[in-house]
C-alpha cells in the first residue's frame, strides 16, 4: 500500500522528458537538450583540486550538523561582499543541496494545515514539498504581461491567519524573471516569513537580483553551489535564517541528514573564494546563449512578453501551436528530437507555454531552433516574419 502522502506527489515532468530523450538516444537518436536546467560547464579545476586535497587528507568524516565553521564564515563573507549584508555564521546551515534546505525550512516554519503562498507559475517541486509536509498551498496568479512577477497587493489579499510564509524565487525558474527591489521590498514587508530561493543569484544579465536579507529579518534565504559554480552533482546548499529557525532546522538535519559531505564543504570554500574569473566567463557565455535563444524563438513565432534577465530559462508562449503543453513537448521530442519542458509542469498559468533552457552551447541552441522551424512548418504553425 502506497501512502497518501506519496500518491499526492506529482511527477517532475522535466525529468520524465529527459528520461524519454535518453531512451531515444539509446536507440541511436541525436537529441538536442533544451529541457534540463543543468550547466553544461564542468566544475572548475580549482574546486575539484580542493576536494582532491581534502580527500588526500582523509577529510571524510561527519562535520558539525550546521556545516563546517570555515564554510559558514566564507558564506557570510560572500554575502557581505555581494550584497553588503552582515550576519553571524550561527545563522547559516549547510545542507546536501538546496532541496534539503527548503524542506528543513518549511518543516521548521509550518505545522500541518498551515498555509504557504506560492506564485503561479512556480518551480515544479515547491507544491510537492508542501504536500509531503501537509502544508496547504495558496497559489497567487501572476500575469504574462508582467513577466509572471508576484504582485504584493495580490499576496496581501491572499494571506489569511493560517499563512506562515511566502516562497519567492528570483531569478525565477521557469520564467528567468527577476523581482525589482521595490517589489521585493514590498513582499518582505507583508509581515510573514519570506522563504527566498536565491539559487540563481549571480546569473543575471544587465540587472542585479537583490537578496531578501536586505529587507527583512524574517527571511529564510536558500542558496547553493549547483548553478553558479556548476556543481550540480556535488549536492551542496545552504540556508540563512534567524537563529531560532536555524536551531529548528539543525535539529531536523541531525535526525534526517546528519551533515553535508565533508570534502564537498571544503571544495565549496574554494568555490566562494576563488571563482571570480569563472563566474565572469559563464555569465558572459550564458548571456550570449540567452540572446540567441530569445531571438530565435521570437523569429519562430513564440511569445515572449517580457525578456528574461536571469537564470538560464525562457518561458515562451506556444498556445498558438497547441494549448496542451505536455502533448506538444512530447510531439516535439518524438518528431524533431528536441527536448523541451511543458509549461504545465510549472502550474496552470504556464499551460500552453514551453520552457526552454539555454544551459547548453550556442551551436546546440541553433540546431534546436533549426529543428523546431522544420517541425513548425510541418505542423503549419510557424509564423515567420
Amino acid at each position: 500500500m502506497i501512502s497518501e502522502r506519496a500518491r499526492g506527489v506529482r511527477p517532475f515532468l522535466v525529468m520524465e522528458i529527459l528520461e524519454e530523450a535518453q531512451a531515444l538516444e539509446r536507440k541511436g537518436a541525436d537529441v538536442v537538450h533544451l529541457e534540463i536546467g543543468e550547466p553544461d560547464f564542468d566544475t572548475p579545476k580549482h574546486i575539484c583540486d580542493s576536494a582532491k586535497k581534502a580527500l588526500d587528507c582523509c577529510d571524510t568524516h561527519y562535520t558539525h550538523s550546521l556545516g563546517k565553521f570555515d564554510l559558514r564564515e566564507a558564506i557570510c563573507r560572500w554575502h557581505q561582499k555581494r550584497y553588503g549584508v552582515n550576519f553571524l555564521c550561527e545563522r547559516v546551515i549547510v545542507t546536501s543541496g538546496t532541496s534539503p534546505a527548503l524542506l528543513l525550512a518549511l518543516a521548521s516554519l509550518c505545522d500541518r494545515d498551515d498555509e504557504v503562498i506560492i506564485s503561479n507559475p512556480y518551480y515544479a517541486c515547491y507544491p510537492n514539498f508542501c504536500r509531503v509536509l501537509g502544508i496547504n498551498i495558496k497559489f497567487v496568479s501572476t500575469s504574462e504581461k508582467d513577466g509572471f512577477l508576484f504582485d504584493p497587493d495580490k499576496v496581501k489579499r491572499a494571506a489569511t491567519s493560517r499563512t506562515r510564509a511566502i516562497v519567492i524565487n528570483s531569478p525565477s525558474n521557469p520564467t528567468g524573471q527577476i523581482l525589482d527591489d521595490e517589489r521585493l521590498k514590498a513582499l518582505c514587508e507583508l509581515g510573514m516569513f519570506v522563504v527566498s530561493d536565491e539559487i540563481y543569484h549571480g546569473l543575471e544579465y544587465g540587472v542585479r537580483a537583490e537578496t531578501a536579507l536586505k529587507f527583512t529579518d524574517s527571511a529564510v534565504v536558500i542558496n547553493g553551489f549547483s548553478k553558479l559554480f556548476a556543481m550540480t552533482g556535488w549536492r551542496l546548499g545552504y540556508a540563512i535564517a534567524p537563529k531560532r529557525v536555524i536551531r529548528a532546522m539543525q535539529k531536523l538535519q541531525q535526525n534526517l541528514f546528519i551533515s553535508a559531505s565533508a570534502f564537498g564543504q571544503t571544495a565549496a570554500i574554494a568555490a566562494l573564494e576563488k571563482s571570480d574569473r569563472f563566474i565572469k566567463h559563464v555569465v558572459s557565455e550564458y548571456d550570449r546563449r540567452r540572446k540567441a535563444l530569445i531571438s530565435g524563438l521570437q523569429a519562430l513565432g513564440f511569445g515572449i512578453a517580457k525578456e528574461p534577465k536571469g537564470a538560464f530559462y525562457v518561458l515562451a508562449n506556444a498556445i498558438h501551436i497547441d494549448r496542451n503543453s505536455k502533448r506538444l513537448a512530447k510531439q516535439i521530442l518524438k518528431e524533431a528530437h528536441v527536448a523541451v519542458t511543458p509549461g504545465i509542469d510549472f502550474g496552470s498559468r504556464a499551460e500552453g507555454f514551453l520552457r526552454f533552457s539555454y544551459a547548453t552551447s550556442v551551436p546546440q541552441i541553433e540546431e534546436g531552433l533549426k529543428r523546431l522551424k522544420k517541425f513548425l512548418r510541418r505542423a503549419g504553425s510557424c509564423r515567420l516574419g
